[in-house]
Parts: structure tokens; sequence; C-alpha cells
């Protein structure tokens, strides 16, 4: 309960960075379906255009659904740490891919749907009003053009389960190793070890997590990529190798968000432990 409310809270504020990193990753799809005029030039640039052209409120236009992915992957890593093969590290990061395929696979329809809404740019070429009207619209639109599968479109195991293998148990690998003596129940210590430990995730993910949601704005569109290798390839031919981090300064931003999450669970588990044994 303590992890999935510190997630909800986190993932809240985040929010407007979240959209940000979304619009400057997949642009290059956006212009090329003319859901956009004109490209981002960088964080500044979007931010500002977001706020001028949609409104402070569409800092958080998708967001319905991303405190309840963070909070479901929560509760599978606290079930997850009272198993002992978590103490090697091996198991760690195969228990934390595990948590990412099982992720991906109940709730992948609302990242989808995130993806969708948060690309959703009220600035069209075409009639400047916005393409979905929220979520339910999302799938509506999308069953009817595609089915089923197109709620599925762009899915890819290999980058979330690198995400996530290394986001929880390499933290729960290197904490007992690097935190000790003063440094255990020291709040800061475990934001930077945290912080490092989601960028560094992050960035190595990141190229795939591209893939994934460039794969996602073609679903009800006339061309779609075959797969991801041919969508990789395509992305770097038309718009440079670069184009797969569009977006990373963002995400690496985002990791104060996950570091704060990973220390401030751990700060309330020692809280309520303590309180326990008392």
């Amino acid at each position: 309960m303590m992890g999935g409310s510190a997630v909800i809270v986190a993932k809240s504020a985040a929010a407007p960075i979240e959209r940000v990193k979304l619009l400057l990753q997949n642009q290059g799809e956006m212009i090329k379906t003319r859901h956009l005029t004109r490209s981002y030039t960088g964080l500044g640039s979007c931010f500002v255009r977001i706020f001028r052209e949609e409104g402070v409120l569409s800092f958080w236009r998708g967001h319905l659904t991303r405190p309840y992915t963070g909070y479901f992957k929560t509760r599978i890593r606290c079930f997850k740490e009272k198993d002992d093969y978590l103490k090697w590290f091996a198991g760690n990061v195969a228990s934390g891919s595990a948590d990412g395929a099982t992720t991906l696979l109940f709730m992948y329809h609302l990242d989808y749907a995130r993806t969708r809404l948060g690309n959703d740019a009220k600035e069209c070429s075409v009639s400047g009003r916005r393409q979905f009207k929220g979520m339910l619209d999302v799938y509506r639109k999308t069953l009817s053009s595609d089915g089923v599968k197109g709620l599925c479109f762009g899915v890819s195991i290999l980058g979330i389960t690198l995400f996530r293998g290394m986001y929880f148990r390499m933290y729960d690998t290197i904490k007992p190793i690097v935190l000790v003596g003063s440094l255990e129940e020291n709040f800061l210590a475990s934001f930077l070890l945290g912080w490092s430990i989601t960028t560094s995730a992050g960035v190595i993910a990141y190229p795939f997590d591209t893939v994934r949601r460039r794969m996602m704005l073609t679903s009800g569109q006339p061309v779609k990529y075959r797969n991801a290798i041919h969508a990789l390839r395509e992305i770097v031919k038309y718009e440079g190798f670069f184009a797969l981090y569009r977006g990373v300064t963002a995400n690496m931003l985002l990791g104060v968000a996950g570091a704060g999450v990973l220390a401030g669970y751990d700060q309330l588990h020692r809280i309520a432990y303590k309180h326990w044994l008392q």
C-alpha cells in the first residue's frame, strides 16, 4: 500500500515532464501523420508550446492511466521481495524482468491509451482539433479500425524487461553493498543511488521504448511498421540514429520521480517496520 501511494504521488507530480517526453520522442511520427505541423526544438520549446496552445491542464493529458500501472508494478515488487532467491544478483535482475513482462501483459492497453492521448497534440494542420476525446474514445477508435490487435501494436518485451530488471532489482542488489553504516538510513544517499540506477536503466532501454511508442502511433493508420526491426530501420534511415533518443533528457528528469519512489518506499518501509517492532 505504501509503495503504491508513493508511486501515485510521484507519477502525478512528474506527469508534465512525461507528456513533454512523449511529444519529443514521437514528434517524427506525428509530423508524418499530420498531427503536428512544427517540430519541437527542445524541452523548453515543448513546455511553452503546450502551455500556449493547449493550456496548463493538458500537461496531465493521458495521465489517468499512469498511477494504476505504477501501482500494479509496485504490488508485484512487494510480493517478489519475500522470496529468498532475490538475494542473488542474477535472481534479482531476472525477477525484475519477470515483473516487467507481467506488467506488460496485463497493463499494456493502458500504456497504449496513455501514449495515444499524450501525443494527441491540439495543433493539427488539418482541423486544429484533437484526435481523441478521452481514454474510452481511444479504445473505441482503435477497436473499430484495427480490432483487439491494435491495442497490442508495438509490444516490446525486451525493452520493458530490460528497464524493469535494472530498475528495481539492481537497486535491491546494490543497496546493501553501497548503503552501509551511516548511509543505511540516509534518504539523500538512497535517492542518489535510485536516481543513478533509474537514469542508467532508462538510457539503455530508451531506443526500445521509442520504437515501441512509434509503432503504437501507427495503429489506425494506413501505413504501419511490419515489426520492431522494420520500425528501427525506418526511423534511423529517415530521421537519423539520434531520433531514437529524442526526449531522453526529459526521461532523465523523470528519473528523479523514479528515484523518489525507490527511496521513499524504503523510508516508509523502515518506519513501518520500526513501528511494528514497538
